[in-house]
């Protein structure tokens, strides 16, 4: 997910303020949905017709929650001891049972509805 670098930079950024001990897997959690949410509200209210604009024009906003969503999540991979690229690749495994081409190209039905 993040560079070894980028992960180590994170990590001492944490040490040196000693904030790991807000860093629970609660605390990560949470903070990982909020930060999901501030990236959901820059588009809250916008039509369909108007999102391009919003990513135009507010890049740089949505370059740091989606920062802050990916530091959350690097942080809480890293305290669980969890391979982000291993979950991944097991749920992909998953989600090619569950929708196999032929029933689930072009259409967004979930795979307990799919015909």
């Amino acid at each position: 997910m993040l560079s070894d670098q980028t992960l180590a930079r994170l990590l001492a950024f944490r040490e040196e303020r000693d904030w790991a001990q807000f860093h629970s897997f609660r605390n990560l959690a949470v903070s990982l949905s909020i930060e999901s949410a501030e990236l959901l509200e820059l588009v809250q209210w916008v039509s369909d017709a108007d999102v391009a604009d919003v990513v135009r024009d507010r890049r740089a906003e949505i370059c740091g929650e989606i920062a802050d969503i990916a530091s959350y999540l690097a942080l809480l991979a890293h305290d669980l001891g969890v391979d982000v690229d291993q979950c991944v690749r097991q749920k992909l495994e998953v989600n090619e049972k569950r929708y196999p081409v032929e029933k689930a190209k072009g259409v967004a039905t979930k795979y307990d509805r799919l015909k």
